[in-house]
This record gives C-alpha cells, sequence and structure tokens, in this order.
C-alpha cells in the first residue's frame, strides 16, 4: 500500500468545527484518528466528516465507524465495506472509493458546496 503523503494533513483537521454559512446555519465537523491498520480500515484511520444544519442534525457525512451492505441481489450475497457516505440524514450508506486522506477531503468538500448551493437556491425561493 502506498504512502499516504496527505494523512497528515487530514489527521490535523480533528476536532475542528467551521461554520460554512451561518446564514442558513451549515457547519462542517471533522473527526480523524490513526487507528491499527485492519482488514476493514487497511489504510490505518479511523474517520467522520460531517456536514450540519442550524438544528444540529448531521445531514451529509463520510465515515468508516460501522459497515454498510451493498450490491445484494436475488441469490447473491451483499458485500461489506467501512468505507461509505450517507448523502443525507436518510441515507444508509454508499461505498466510497477511499484512495487517500487528501481526495477524501475533496470529495467531501464538493458534497458539502452542492448542499450548500442547493439550499441557498431553495432559500431565495
Amino acid at each position: 500500500m502506498k504512502d499516504d503523503k496527505t494523512l497528515d494533513f487530514l489527521l490535523d483537521l480533528d476536532g475542528q468545527i467551521i461554520v460554512i454559512n451561518a446564514d442558513i446555519g451549515l457547519w462542517v465537523k471533522f473527526e480523524a484518528k490513526h487507528a491499527p491498520a485492519t482488514k476493514n480500515r487497511p489504510h490505518g484511520i479511523r474517520y467522520s466528516l460531517s456536514l450540519h444544519d442550524r438544528h444540529n442534525r448531521r445531514i451529509m457525512g463520510f465515515d468508516n465507524a460501522h459497515a454498510i451492505e451493498y450490491g445484494g441481489k436475488v441469490n447473491v450475497a451483499p458485500k461489506r465495506t467501512h468505507y461509505h457516505w450517507h448523502k443525507n440524514a436518510s441515507d444508509q450508506g454508499r461505498p466510497y472509493e477511499y484512495s487517500n486522506a487528501g481526495k477524501l477531503v475533496e470529495d467531501f468538500w464538493s458534497e458539502v458546496e452542492k448542499i450548500e448551493l442547493k439550499m441557498l437556491e431553495t432559500k431565495k425561493r
């Protein structure tokens, strides 16, 4: 496995809370810790990057805190992964292809931006 040169950047974000847009009440929270490399977390990191609303509800997030099952069909057992993201508050999770910490943070901010723009557009109406 390649050495992840961006891992220190993600680990430095641990504990950070950032207000994204006070007018609509959006804020993000970062949790990232070293963890023993295991079959479930081969990259040796435990993380949760989450977007919250003004009522402190998590509305979107990327994490590897628990396993999700996906891709099951009739007579085909679902696959399991710890690396996943939740597109919205009711989403049970969808696989996330973790490559490195930098790409994880980039993908997270991309989703945050989409949600913020959608909320701003809704507020204008």
